[in-house]
């Protein structure tokens, strides 16, 4: 007769580490990501190439806002579905990914740019009834001052490039974050954000609130556009630092392991600090727990006391190259 199978038994490891099997290497998130932002570049600047944004410029900013849910459905699950270095960066400073691979990220981004305004250069290349294609490229070309189409200073463009980035980054942060049961809507959410924006941003000045966007439309459009391209780094990437900052402070709070009792195993766990069941042991009882008597006795006979190892699995790890720079404790 064969005795029953304990419970505990039942459940293996390798069952619970199944879903981490898939971790996409570093060329295939690239590829996702330099993929996903020449979509958005497409769709961003060729439907507003193709009609007139000051008659109706709805549907350029809803193109760009569906494409940046169609291509965060398609590819999130590689790469994160970022296709904007400000993302990249708010992402970077909020401990989700490393800084070289974040580095990684803005190159790819910035190749999937203007791999996509040079398609859409070379369409318009073959239109007989436009004869000046950079001119045509200037329409749709972030700018200022004279080069915006209310005459928006250059203070105005920069104050709605950093509100915007950082509106932008805070979306995405928010939905995208472990504890958040919604995650299934991020794309819904971050594309319709990027709509709304851009929406506002084509009345100031053709804001893209993305950086690699700027560069690729800036490139084939007349000099100005280059002497104006800083600002549509700089502002997007400032605005992306605040979020970032600001979903460091509300979103990620400290580990704090649950009260356990004599042969109870059971811990807090939490997604945000790296930690699991597996990474807590008998050292995290509380004091209050265990006789003062028989604290160091527990403690030195409980054979399953492991010591606690934070995970770092280039994601939400606790210690990452991103988490110390940003919190200062880079060469300590």
């Amino acid at each position: 007769m064969t005795s029953p199978v304990p419970a505990h038994q039942t459940s293996s490891p390798d069952l619970h580490a199944a879903p981490e099997a898939f971790k996409p290497g570093l060329v295939a998130r690239l590829s996702a990501e330099a993929f996903g932002t020449l979509f958005l570049v497409i769709a961003g600047l060729g439907v507003p190439l193709f009609t007139i944004p000051q008659s109706n410029p709805l549907p350029a900013s809803l193109a760009a806002g569906l494409a940046v849910t169609a291509a965060m459905l398609a590819f999130a699950y590689i790469s994160g579905g970022h296709f904007n270095p400000a993302v990249t960066l708010g992402n970077a400073i909020a401990g989700r990914i490393r800084l070289p691979e974040a580095a990684a990220y803005l190159g790819a981004q910035l190749v999937g740019a203007i791999a996509g305004t040079l398609a859409l250069f070379g369409v318009l290349r073959t239109v007989p009834k436009i004869e000046d294609t950079r001119a045509a490229f200037d329409t749709v070309t972030a700018g200022f001052g004279e080069h915006s189409i209310i005459q928006a200073p250059m203070a105005g463009v920069l104050l709605v490039e950093v509100l915007g980035a950082a509106l932008l980054v805070a979306v995405f942060l928010g939905t995208t974050a472990a504890r958040n049961t919604n995650k299934a809507a991020a794309p819904f959410a971050v594309g319709l954000t990027l709509a709304v924006l851009l929406q506002l941003g084509q009345a100031v000045g053709n804001t893209p609130f993305n950086p690699a966007r700027a560069t690729a439309s800036a490139i084939f459009s007349n000099t100005w556009s280059l002497e104006q391209l800083w600002l549509f780094w700089v502002a997007p990437l400032v605005g992306a630092a605040i979020a970032g900052l600001v979903f460091r402070g509300f979103a990620e709070t400290p580990a704090v392991p649950a009260r356990t009792h004599a042969g109870n195993d059971s811990t807090l766990d939490s997604d945000d600090d790296g930690l699991d069941n597996d990474d807590l042991g008998a050292d995290d009882l509380d004091s209050d727990d265990l006789d003062p008597a028989q604290q160091p006795s527990a403690r030195a006979a409980d054979p399953r006391t492991p010591a606690a190892q934070p995970k770092s699995d280039g994601g939400d790890a606790v210690n990452d190259d991103a988490r110390d720079f940003f919190d200062g404790k880079r060469g300590q």
